[in-house]
């Protein structure tokens, strides 16, 4: 799957670098020193954005390199997930929006450091 590159240029102000990873047929987002929301630690890491639904349920997810600890107690029910040979943690955050952009699903996902619930 390709995403249109004015996208890619925006998730580009979120990080220091934007590559395409391929597993099977899918096509994650790679993001390079990805910048955390004021109160986690660390501030910064690298992550992986799954912009489509898979077979968790899940509507798109965002996979980071380390857990982070924020100011909220988050479920990471991902841990150690093998996606395109490096293991990767997720925490349980729901994302519904119709037809959000690239963008709008990765600050979606990075509220779920900044809310209780």
């Amino acid at each position: 799957m390709e995403y249109a590159k004015e996208q890619i240029e925006e998730l580009k102000g979120y990080c220091s670098k934007v590559s395409a990873l391929t597993e099977g047929n899918d096509t994650y987002l790679h993001l390079e020193k990805l910048r955390l929301p004021e109160g986690c630690e660390p501030r910064e890491c690298d992550a992986l954005l799954r912009p489509f639904g898979g077979p968790d349920g899940y509507p798109s997810r965002l996979y980071f390199s380390v857990q982070v600890r924020s100011s909220y107690t988050r479920n990471w029910n991902v841990s150690n997930a093998r996606i395109c040979e490096k293991n990767w943690f997720a925490f349980s955050w729901m994302v519904n929006r119709p037809l959000p952009t690239l963008a709008q699903i990765l600050v979606a996902h990075l509220t779920g450091f900044t809310k209780e619930k």
